[in-house]
């Protein structure tokens, strides 16, 4: 029997919502802000509580910029080479990229009361990825990445769209966004040979209870 493994699938920290910047991909132009100074302290206790961690077996994340800068003081202070893979971004959303929330809102009458009774809307985006194609993927980066790194724990930074693409199959949920996964939050699942079970959601206590991750 394989021996139990952890895969931390971890969200970026606060993004810049002023930031207008966009990067090529494969699927389109994308939205690609830098964390704005929130994000950057939170990257950095994350950075603080992953050092005194497991050392991981590999560490891959996301190559837009919020990400990157996420998991930046962990892989200085560790001195873990991070690589990054295109499959791992976030879902492309069409003519939504770049658009703040309030304006995508503004874009459709209906979204509102959508949004206000917890049904899905990412998927009405204008020339916006589909939701199958998305959590297909999300699912082959990942299980590409842990079947190139059978031993041991395995850290993806990603994107709460990201979280939600592989972790919803796993525990059936149909929603393309089911939760809110917190800025640097972690979120685990348990692997064990082809076994994968959802271990711990929403873990932002480097936050919440920084005291607890001094060296």
């Amino acid at each position: 029997m394989s021996a139990s493994r952890i895969l931390f699938l971890i969200r970026h920290g606060r993004s810049d919502q002023s930031s207008n910047d966009l990067l090529d991909t494969p699927r389109g132009p994308q939205w690609d802000p830098p964390l704005d100074d929130v994000g950057r302290e939170q990257a950095e206790l994350l950075g603080r509580r992953l050092v005194l961690m497991e050392r991981p077996a590999t560490v891959c994340s996301s190559p837009l910029r919020r990400a990157r800068q996420t998991i930046a003081p962990f892989a200085d202070a560790s001195g873990i080479e991070v690589t990054y893979d295109d499959d791992l971004m976030e879902a492309h959303i069409g003519r939504w990229e770049n658009m703040s929330f309030e304006d995508i809102l503004a874009s459709d009458p209906e979204l509102v009361g959508l949004v206000r009774s917890q049904r899905a809307i990412w998927h009405r985006a204008p020339g916006g990825e589909a939701v199958d194609a998305f959590r297909k993927r999300v699912h082959d980066a990942i299980e590409s990445i842990l079947e190139r790194h059978a031993v041991g724990d395995v850290f993806v930074v990603a994107h709460g769209g990201v979280i939600n693409a592989y972790l919803g199959p796993l525990l059936l949920v149909e929603n393309e966004m089911f939760f809110l996964p917190e800025n640097s939050s972690l979120n685990s699942v348990e692997v064990e040979g082809s076994k994968r079970r959802v271990r711990f959601l929403n873990d932002v206590l480097h936050l919440s209870d920084p005291q607890l991750f001094q060296p």
